[in-house]
């Protein structure tokens, strides 16, 4: 990175790892700018508390007319007005993974977090672990960890902590994301079907996974589920040593006296007893997976145990956001059938006792989709009563392809379950406000805003 003051320009600035690059390069002081569509909390408010400016909506007259770097985010497509006037005049652009990649990644450790579920946490309790041990790292989060803060920072130290996103990288490069990290050491938490939009199968899942294995080098590691049978297969033939991390037998790191309270947690892992204050079994193997990367890195275990049981959280992962009347509203970025059932589960954990409704929008790019009609029933019939909206863009899929949510509906009201289907986020409130008493917990999960439906209830 030069010293000098520089321009950047976000394309897509709101997108969570986006929002949060782009704040670091404004506290590196540089100037920063970007525009935006469907701009709503938190990002939106955190960008604005540091004094960048977003342009809503995509405009030829919103770049910059001095130099600049364009970076350009996965989800803006050809077409884009702003992306298409850029591409006329010929100004050169990058990816968001790119501009980490040459600008900062090279010559440093990087520890890269991988796998369906559970990246944002594993990255937060690892830049976590590192940042209460005075190691100073740098890091990029797709999410906002409380303890840090911000989901991006760079820092004096020589550690790199970075959540690496299966997910293709650009409109120009339909690799994941991961591949362009330089990783030292790599976490695979699991391996699942997801992002339906770009992958047919999990076979293709798999193909990137061993694509980004084998750009590990020899002196680094991988720290992979040994309880996950399709993380265990993309690990195969790994150029880097393997260390296998799980409950079962066949781990080398092997979790165990796992024990649930309403405030936490605690298990033993390479003969040590830490805490957590997160509920769910999930969330174990999380930190299981940060204690095994922070001591690889020869954090000594006091610390690591320290920072764990201070850890806060991310928000938007089982973040309360308020209470009311007796009744609690949690936020929760869910939205793959695995990682419903296993929050739903962990608030379970957290509210014994307590009636649990689950409200759902169906907005990511493959709950939006058929894919999954049979899991979402299963997994969100977990609670006590549950709501589902609308699926949203709908009309970007062909009705055959698209999920059903009054089948997903019906199939839960099977199961003896209350089950309803709304449209939006005022409907489900005006309808699940006569049905709420006291003590019961309302979990939303939307990778989106949902309408403001959080505010919605509280204010209801």
């Amino acid at each position: 990175m030069k010293e000098t003051r520089q321009h950047y320009h976000f394309l897509g600035i709101c997108g969570t790892a986006m929002g949060s690059v782009a704040a670091m390069l404004k506290e590196l002081g540089h100037e920063v700018t970007g525009s935006d569509e469907n701009v709503y909390p938190p990002m939106s408010t955190f960008l604005a508390e540091r004094g960048i400016k977003i342009q809503e909506g995509y405009k030829p007259q919103n770049l910059p007319s001095g130099p600049c770097n364009l970076v350009v985010g996965n989800t803006v497509k050809r077409g884009n007005p702003e992306l298409e006037a850029a591409m006329d005049v010929k100004r050169a652009y990058l990816s968001l993974p790119e501009t980490l990649k040459f600008h900062f990644l090279q010559n440093t450790h990087n520890l890269v977090v991988t796998g369906t579920h559970g990246k944002t946490t594993t990255t937060s309790l690892l830049a976590w672990v590192f940042e209460h041990s005075g190691l100073k790292p740098s890091y990029m989060i797709g999410g906002i960890p409380i303890n840090l803060g911000q989901g991006c920072k760079k820092q004096d130290g020589n550690y790199w902590i970075l959540e690496g996103d299966e997910y293709d990288t650009a409109f120009f490069d339909k690799r994941s994301k991961f591949i362009h990290y330089l990783p030292e050491l790599v976490v695979i938490n699991n391996v699942e079907f997801d992002h339906a939009d770009i992958y047919a199968n999990i076979d293709e899942i798999k193909k990137s996974f061993k694509q980004l294995v084998r750009i590990v080098p020899r002196n680094g590691m991988i720290l992979v589920n040994a309880d996950d049978p399709n993380a265990i297969d993309v690990v195969q033939n790994s150029p880097a040593p393997v260390l296998k991390v799980g409950l079962g037998a066949d781990a080398n790191v092997r979790i165990t006296d796992i024990k649930a309270t309403a405030a936490h947690q605690t298990f033993r892992v390479l003969d040590h007893e830490f805490e957590i204050p997160l509920h769910g079994t999930y969330n174990v193997r999380n930190a299981a997976m940060a204690v095994a990367a922070a001591h690889f890195y020869q954090i000594p275990f006091p610390q690591i145990a320290e920072a764990l049981k201070t850890f806060q959280g991310v928000k938007r992962r089982q973040e309360i956001r308020g209470e009311v009347g007796g009744i609690t509203v949690v936020d929760d970025f869910g939205h793959h059938p695995t990682a419903l059932r296993e929050t739903i589960l962990g608030l379970r954990q957290m509210f014994p006792k307590r009636r649990l409704w689950a409200l759902f929008e169906p907005r990511s790019n493959t709950t939006r989709r058929a894919v999954f009609q049979k899991q979402l029933p299963e997994a969100l019939a977990i609670a006590d009563g549950v709501f589902v909206a609308q699926v949203a863009r709908l009309e970007q899929i062909p009705a055959n392809e698209r999920l059903n949510p009054e089948q997903v509906v019906a199939d839960i009201a099977k199961k003896g379950i209350p089950a309803y289907y709304e449209r939006d986020a005022d409907a489900i409130v005006a309808k699940l406000k006569p049905l709420l008493k006291p003590g019961d917990v309302v979990a939303v999960f939307s990778n989106g805003g949902f309408g403001g439906i959080h505010q919605k209830l509280l204010a209801k």
